[in-house]
């Protein structure tokens, strides 16, 4: 089963530990877990997958386009997030059935179930606040503010994805304008974690913005 990095981080890590076992006879201290081959789609191979959505969540989006986005992650039925929580709801009732309370001074297993089932409720807790805030993305303004307004609050995103980073060379050779992928690969870099710290003032041209997109989804029934 393919397996995905997260991050160009871990990438690199894990690149430099085949090299490590490489060096070593495929034999490391502290690990003796074989490299497994892993993966990375383009974003564009499924356009409601989490990568995408990320990449057309631009700062030059409009108001419509994010909160259509934040629809999409939520979805109740085919939603990223419902999705994991369901799958957490899954891990604690596999580990539900392996409970036991002969010993009620020692059982690991239940504090796992239960840091599972915090874990659960705490998911449901961000579905219902992400519910609350699509409306409220809808309603913010299409235009950017002052940049000297945005210093008093912190970026969130931290972490950057491969497919930000991936083939940038490659696609800072093509000529602009012409190819929507390219356009549509430039503007997630451009809000990219690192692209942020880089750049103060953030553009206001949308000519960056991917030539197409994927259809919204038909609103649920709230």
């Amino acid at each position: 089963m393919p397996e995905f990095y997260p991050s160009i981080g871990e990438a690199v890590g894990a690149a430099m530990q085949h090299n490590i076992r490489l060096a070593h006879g495929s034999k490391t201290s502290g690990s003796d877990k074989p490299l497994q081959v892993r993966y990375l789609p383009h974003p564009s191979a499924d356009p409601y997958s989490v990568p995408e959505m990320i990449a057309r969540l631009t700062e030059t989006a409009t108001p419509n386009e994010v909160a259509e986005i934040i629809e999409e992650v939520n979805g109740a039925l085919v939603g990223a997030l419902p999705q994991l929580t369901e799958l957490v709801a899954a891990a604690a009732d596999w580990t539900r059935v392996r409970l036991e309370f002969d010993d009620p001074s020692h059982n690991p297993t239940f504090e796992t179930w239960t840091r599972l089932a915090i874990a659960h409720s705490m998911l449901l807790d961000v579905q219902e606040q992400l519910e609350i805030a699509e409306d409220g993305v809808a309603a913010c303004p299409a235009e950017l503010t002052d940049p000297h307004h945005h210093k008093m609050v912190n970026v969130l995103r931290t972490r950057e994805l491969l497919s930000d980073v991936l083939d940038a060379d490659a696609v800072a050779a093509r000529p602009a304008g012409r190819d929507p992928e390219t356009n549509r690969q430039r503007a997630a870099r451009a809000t990219s974690p690192q692209a942020a710290a880089r750049h103060t003032t953030p553009s206001a041209s949308t000519s960056e913005r991917p030539a197409s997109r994927p259809q919204p989804r038909a609103p649920r029934t709230r």
